[in-house]
């Protein structure tokens, strides 16, 4: 089992944070004040909410068979979950790995399926990077999912980003595929 414990905003350095909160609602108007005000207590509200937030997605995308660790509780602001293993070894990150053309073709097929789910239940990661995916020997696996965020409920969600696949690994990406960009424009 692994853990992840959330801190509050004065121990984390995420910057970005609003931008991936955007469309949830909080259940009570004094949470809400104190978010706005960044008291003490907003700021352990905040913690909260993202630790509910990466609880909320793992249990959706493990049911809907995206490869994520297996959810097993929450309490507070601490999640338990499946730890992704390969060999007895805690699994890499994919950034970490530089596996064979096989491999990486059978990686790219299993990340489109992921991202094609994701697209049909109406979410993004919000931060997918070779970062966020552990390789764990021939299956990838999707973590730190706080960040995932619903395309109807979150502004942010709706941007058109296009640009071409990269060139420098050739038959690794089939023709006309199209990847994301940062640099995306508002629609």
């Amino acid at each position: 089992m692994a853990a992840k414990r959330y801190r509050d905003t004065t121990h984390r350095t995420f910057h970005r944070a609003a931008d991936y909160a955007e469309g949830r609602a909080t259940k009570r108007s004094r949470d809400t004040r104190a978010l706005k005000r960044k008291s003490t207590w907003g700021r352990a509200v905040a913690a909260g909410e993202w630790a509910a937030a990466e609880w909320t997605a793992l249990k959706q995308l493990w049911e809907l068979g995206v490869p994520v660790p297996y959810p097993v509780q929450i309490h507070g602001t601490e999640i338990l979950m499946e730890w992704i293993t390969h060999d007895g070894e805690t699994a890499p990150r994919l950034a970490q790995t530089r596996p064979p053309s096989p491999l990486l073709a059978h990686y790219y097929e299993q990340l489109v399926g992921v991202v094609t789910t994701l697209a049909v239940a109406g979410v993004a990661h919000g931060d997918l990077s070779a970062y966020n995916i552990l390789a764990a020997g021939d299956r990838l696996v999707v973590i730190d999912l706080p960040q995932v965020v619903d395309l109807a409920g979150n502004a942010q969600g709706w941007t058109s980003c296009s640009a071409t696949a990269p060139t420098s690994a050739p038959g690794s990406v089939p023709a006309g595929s199209r990847w994301t960009s940062r640099s995306c424009s508002r629609r």
